[in-house]
């Protein structure tokens, strides 16, 4: 199901010309620190002109709630943290909306379960989103509506519920001076608190995401001219966000202080200007990687250039260390660094650390590959495909009246037992959560005849949720927050278990290692949550609208409180 809205706008956009060919690039070197920060005020000039004025004000449209099939049940034996967003911004190609639509695939990794894009068209906001991996979404015609020489875009992935199309981004609102489209990764910590005193001065809200208040802050700002609107937005929001907004005649990309999800530039061969949350996005449409955007730092790129400004005095960056762990892609350089290369090393670390006697490395695909090739590298041992991933399972099916043990994992995974019968086998998988499904493939590895199987994890155990845009169980879920090593390893049924070194993960960081975000491992929390979203996977329908926000308390998570915290919740 896709939706499709136009928003009209005053101003006439002139069609863009080339002025000059913008140089290419050459690709950067992968440093293993983060790149130095830039000058207070940067710019560039692109290969492009446009003039415009400012946009009629609109509205947000109404979504139509999605069909479920009541025979088709939910499955989610993944039991992984969940990514919950990519986004992708593109400013100065006459084919913005379809590099767009190719840079949304690279990005499907980070949420399968919604797309949209806006781009700009003869000072016409162009809309289109749905419910679905990017290919459902998007076709041909689809894409014809989205003309324009500007763009932004967005996967993301939510629980299941008839709320779920208009929680889909790029959002677009307008208001007296104009309209927007924004498209976030991250998530609020002070959501509750902004959105309560913003719907006490009157604001309709019509979705139930935190992206929805960064818009009603941007109406209500008295700042001139837009950027800085969203910069005084930007000021007051707390926790995590890597945003990319449109106007008529404006792309604007914004990082929060701590940097915790990220957010790169490239530029493409005729000087098109490229925001994406990876690398691999930049790389699939042949767009040169310049440089992060990076914590604290608001980028606006208009018929002027490239701009830098400083969005605030920001401490030290507290950048998400799972995006090297699991979220990005192999392929992908995040904050500096190779992904491929930081996983291949957790492996080498594990094999060192924790060696034991075994015939054949494998992997719980596709995560725990890459780590799975540095154990087996650096233990002498063969690494083969012990474990075969369909990559044609949805989140739905049709469960047999007769119930199949493990039905949900033996969905995905296969075992080949031809490599695992009658072997000593070491599984190196990216993190265990509630340990569910690693009590499944550890049965599954020994019914295929193996004789001992020894899991080792390529990340410390995660004791604590996240609040910045990741969406994980509760605490009390998580398996390594109620059990001893020796008691999961029980739980699950191994030989042996062994977890990636706490100290080991920061020392491999060297001097950027206090640049990290390790919550999820320590439980210190770089921005304080006392009111923060965290859904169960998958048990979850947040719907905002009906009732009271007392009523969806069940998925919300209270986190540390002191007495300071408990006056400001009180008075909520």
């Amino acid at each position: 199901m896709a939706s499709t809205n136009l928003y009209r706008l005053s101003s006439t956009v002139d069609k863009p010309y080339l002025l000059s060919p913008h140089p290419p690039h050459k690709h950067l070197s992968l440093p293993s620190k983060t790149l130095q920060k830039p000058p207070f005020h940067l710019t560039y000039k692109p290969s492009f002109k446009i003039q415009s004025k400012n946009p009629l004000a609109d509205f947000f449209p109404e979504s139509e709630p999605i069909p479920v099939d009541p025979n088709l049940s939910f499955i989610d034996d993944d039991d992984k943290p969940r990514e919950e967003c990519g986004v992708v911004g593109i400013y100065g190609d006459p084919e913005a909306s379809r590099l767009c639509y190719l840079a949304l695939h690279a990005l499907q990794h980070r949420g399968q379960e919604g797309a949209g894009i806006v781009s700009v068209n003869n000072n016409v906001l162009q809309s289109v989103t749905g419910v679905g991996l990017v290919s459902d979404v998007f076709n041909e015609s689809k894409l014809d509506q989205l003309k324009g020489d500007s763009a932004i875009g967005h996967v993301r992935y939510s629980t299941a519920g008839s709320s779920m199309l208009k929680n889909v981004q790029p959002f677009v609102a307008g208001y007296r001076f104009g309209s927007v489209g924004v498209a976030h990764n991250g998530n609020l910590v002070n959501y509750r608190a902004l959105r309560a005193t913003l719907e006490d001065d009157g604001s309709i809200f019509n979705t139930s995401s935190d992206t929805e208040v960064v818009l009603h802050l941007i109406a209500i700002s008295k700042a001139r001219p837009f950027f800085l609107r969203i910069v005084d937005a930007c000021e007051k929001l707390k926790g995590a966000y890597s945003m990319v907004f449109i106007t008529e005649d404006k792309l604007v990309a914004v990082r929060d202080p701590f940097g915790f999800r990220p957010l790169v530039m490239g530029r493409r061969s005729n000087g098109a200007v490229v925001f994406a949350s990876e690398t691999c996005a930049l790389d699939l449409i042949e767009a040169t990687y310049e440089r992060e955007v990076y914590p604290g730092e608001v980028l606006i790129v208009d018929k002027d250039g490239v701009q830098s400004l400083c969005l605030m005095s920001h401490p030290e960056p507290k950048s998400c260390i799972f995006e090297h762990i699991y979220f990005a892609l192999p392929n992908s350089v995040v904050f500096g660094r190779s992904v491929y290369e930081s996983r291949h090393a957790f492996g080498e670390i594990l094999a060192t650390e924790a060696p034991v006697d075994c015939d054949v490395v494998i992997a719980v695909p596709d995560s725990g590959v890459v780590a799975a090739l540095g154990y087996a590298a650096k233990a002498g041992v063969a690494f083969q495909q012990g474990l075969i991933r369909s990559h044609y399972v949805g989140r739905t099916f049709i469960e047999p009246s007769q119930k199949i043990r493990d039905f949900g994992v033996k969905l995905k995974l296969s075992p080949v037992r031809a490599v695992l019968e009658g072997k000593r086998v070491v599984v190196v998988d990216d993190s265990i959560v509630r340990g569910t499904t690693s009590s499944k493939i550890v049965r599954l590895i020994k019914e295929a005849g193996a004789k001992e199987v020894h899991m080792r994890i390529a990340s410390p155990p995660i004791i604590a949720s996240c609040f910045y845009g990741v969406d994980t169980p509760s605490s009390e879920e998580l398996i390594s927050n109620r059990l001893s090593v020796e008691e999961i390893r029980e739980y699950i049924g191994s030989d042996s278990l062994a977890f990636l070194p706490f100290d080991s993960l920061k020392k491999l960081l060297g001097s950027d290692s206090p640049n990290f975000c390790y919550a999820c491992f320590s439980g210190k929390y770089p921005v304080q949550p006392t009111e923060v979203k965290v859904k169960s996977i998958g048990d979850f329908v947040d719907d905002g609208l009906n009732g009271s926000i007392e009523l969806i308390d069940g998925g919300w998570v209270q986190g540390p409180r002191n007495k300071e915290m408990q006056k400001v919740s009180g008075s909520l």
